[in-house]
């Protein structure tokens, strides 16, 4: 069961969360038919996302990650829920790359670095908060760390796993996200540092133990941490029918009358998940009455 743990030093000064998130990345990678490199990518961004999600705690906001960084793969998207359920795609899935020289997917190569991160938090005010800064290296751990300290003056380290097993399926999958409280000193700092260079690789960790909290206490291994909660999270679409129907009415008429006049009919698969859609004619003269 995927689910988000959430904790606080015993000195206020750093607060922590992390997420195991294999079974996310496993639908998300049967849903979209990614090759491993794709689904190192997506499912970086989708745990990523549930974590920042996870922390709006409003009823009914939505946070959602947007990275365009010029590389094959093309944009990679993932929304979260407050709860920290989440839904992604990627807009090339079947981007193959050779292996780094280390052996390890190359997502950095395969998202790209020139171009930028995008996170919109809508919270149910006039407008949705947007924040955007430019991309470090495309590996997204390190982007989505940079994006709290520029955009929201928040110091943060963040680490992002998945590990795709020889079958294609996730073995692994999950991060965390460390930030320091206001008034957090050199030496909050250099524990945090030293914590996150002493530890094995996010991947390796969860690969021998997928227990969030595990995670956490291994990488803050120099403080004293004590849990605040335990949240379970999914990958879950909100699709409907309802949402379809609304989004082929904003097409306006004379887009449903030549869909109508050139096919009968037409078939609308969603682009989280494998949901699909039948509109039969009948069921567009329907819609165009609406209009």
């Amino acid at each position: 069961m995927d689910r988000i743990v959430r904790a606080i030093s015993s000195d206020g000064m750093v607060q922590a969360a992390a997420i195991s998130s294999r079974g996310i990345v496993e639908r998300a990678r049967q849903i979209h038919h990614t090759l491993p490199v794709a689904t190192a990518a997506l499912g970086r961004a989708l745990s990523g996302c549930s974590l920042m999600g996870n922390a709006l705690k409003g009823h009914g906001a939505s946070l959602t990650l947007q990275i365009k960084g010029g590389g094959p793969l093309g944009t990679v998207l993932a929304v979260s829920d407050a709860e920290g359920n989440v839904r992604g795609y990627v807009v090339n899935p079947a981007v193959d790359l050779p292996l780094r020289p280390d052996g390890k997917l190359d997502v950095g190569t395969a998202v790209g670095s020139e171009g930028t991160l995008t996170v919109i938090k809508d919270l149910h005010m006039k407008e949705p908060y947007v924040g955007t800064v430019d991309l470090l290296g495309g590996e997204i751990a390190e982007d989505i760390a940079a994006y709290f300290v520029e955009s929201e003056q928040i110091p943060t380290a963040c680490g992002l796993g998945v590990l795709v097993d020889r079958d294609q399926s996730v073995k692994a999958a999950g991060g965390y996200l460390i930030q320091l409280m206001p008034g957090a000193g050199e030496d909050t700092i250099c524990k945090v540092e030293g914590g996150i260079m002493a530890a094995p690789s996010v991947s390796a960790l969860l690969a021998e133990d997928d227990d969030p909290e595990h995670l956490l206490r291994t990488v803050m291994s120099d403080f004293d941490l004590k849990i605040l909660e335990s949240t379970p999270v999914e990958y879950r679409c909100y699709c409907s029918r309802d949402r379809v129907e609304r989004a082929l009415i904003s097409l306006g008429r004379d887009e449903l009358e030549a869909i109508l006049r050139d096919q009968g009919g037409c078939q609308m698969t969603c682009q989280f998940c494998d949901a699909v859609y039948d509109f039969s004619a009948a069921d567009l003269e329907k819609l165009l009455q609406e209009i």
